[in-house]
């Protein structure tokens, strides 16, 4: 499956508040290349995360979540998202330059090829991983079009 190269997002969410009224909780959010359009009409995508990991965990109580299509120039921060197992969430998103989804209340990184806000609608067992079926709620497009970050033979890799 090396050889099928694909595009590079990441996945982010806010847990759910401990306290209903207090505001959201930690943010939390992964590197992924499992990402992929599924349906049209309705919009809908497909998510693959590994099963038991911290964004399957925060994914099953959160229904809300983000994602940003990477660009070719983003590859550090797709290394950072990567390395989650052995850097607190907190820092994983300090200094980086992004929004709150209107509807998620996820962050949403600047300088990327497109975001979305999705919901999941479904959740799929398929042996390690979780799939997650979900409807596109919000889409935005960057006035500047950059290039792709993609991912083949193990490296990150540009189209230009």
């Amino acid at each position: 499956m090396s050889r099928l190269a694909a595009g590079v997002v990441l996945v982010t969410a806010q847990e759910p508040p401990l306290d209903p009224e207090g505001p959201g909780g930690e943010d939390a959010g992964m590197t992924a290349t499992a990402f992929m359009s599924l349906s049209l009409d309705p919009p809908l995508v497909l998510l693959s995360v590994r099963a038991g990991s911290r964004m399957d965990d925060v994914l099953t109580e959160q229904p809300l979540w983000a994602v940003s299509v990477l660009a070719e120039n983003q590859r550090h921060i797709a290394d950072r998202f990567a390395m989650k197992g052995r850097v607190s969430d907190r820092l994983l998103f300090r200094d980086l330059a992004c929004a709150r989804g209107e509807i998620s209340g996820a962050p949403l990184l600047d300088g990327t090829l497109a975001t979305l806000e999705c919901r999941t609608e479904q959740r799929v067992t398929a042996g390690d991983h979780v799939l997650l079926i979900a409807q596109v709620l919000t889409t935005a497009l960057p006035a500047a079009d950059p290039a792709p970050l993609a991912y083949f033979r193990g490296r990150y890799r540009g189209l230009t």
